[in-house]
């Protein structure tokens, strides 16, 4: 292949799937790349799903591009702002931005089907305190927050990468909770669940050493499930198949 006709390979690549719609690599070569924490995944955008993207990708969507400093307060119309990374398909975002309309979620991920998913409840629920945003969050966490921008952060269910090459890529790592520090408020709480027994325990011990952080459990351990996170059918399946759900509570200290 010439020159030429790999650069429009790469400019189709890069392309938003959807007119208007989230960009395949919002940050593109202008930031470094690094290990990643999540794994793309690829299926099929249903008709309705590539509808909400077209349409409400313009109104409530957002490209992580580290390009920017986001103004949250003008995005969220003043609201107190909880990040959640990793939402899958919305429906457990969507139950708590329904059950708590007077809290923001800027909801980030990475998978398109779920993107357009969470838009389209939102729109039929009447959920106007829901963002979705695009791309990478560790860049979203360095560039483009400001310190104690968040009240809160949910990572429900990230990826375990049980193969132990692979417990880099983990999300929960001391240089995240560095990141995570700096951008939520004193008292905002960090909330972690996973069904993967190795990596809660991995969580627990890296966010117990972690100066930023306290537990709220008194006993210095796992917490019980709050009332206010919805059972996710990927939960179901977990527990099904006999996995013990953790959930972790960290106050930003």
């Amino acid at each position: 292949m010439d020159g030429s006709a790999g650069a429009q390979v790469r400019r189709r690549r890069d392309e938003p799937r959807f007119p208007g719609g989230p960009a395949a690599d919002p940050a593109g070569s202008h930031h470094e790349r690094r290990i990643r924490s999540f794994q793309p995944r690829r299926s099929r955008v249903t008709t309705g799903q590539g509808d909400a993207l077209r349409r409400l990708w313009p109104v409530w969507g957002l490209d992580i591009d580290g390009r920017e400093v986001l103004d949250l307060g003008a995005m969220f119309d003043g609201l107190p702002v909880v990040l959640e990374i990793g939402f899958g398909m919305g429906e457990a975002t969507a139950r708590m931005a329904a059950a708590d309309p007077g809290t923001g979620i800027l909801a980030v991920d990475v998978h398109t089907p779920g993107q357009g998913n969470l838009l389209g409840l939102a729109e039929r629920n009447g959920l106007t305190n829901v963002r979705v945003a695009n791309g990478d969050a560790i860049i979203l966490l360095r560039e483009q927050l400001a310190p104690g921008a968040l009240d809160g952060m949910r990572v429900y269910f990230p990826d375990p990468w049980p193969k132990k090459r692979h417990h880099k890529r983990r999300l929960i790592q001391p240089e995240f909770l560095t990141l995570a520090a700096r951008v939520l408020k004193p008292g905002a709480v960090l909330h972690c669940a996973t069904d993967w027994e190795p990596y809660a325990e991995q969580m627990l011990e890296v966010l117990s050493a972690h100066p930023g952080f306290e537990n709220t459990a008194e006993d210095g351990g796992f917490a019980p499930r709050p009332g206010f996170r919805p059972r996710t059918r990927f939960e179901g399946q977990g527990l099904d198949k006999g996995h013990v759900v953790r959930d972790l509570l960290f106050r930003r200290v």
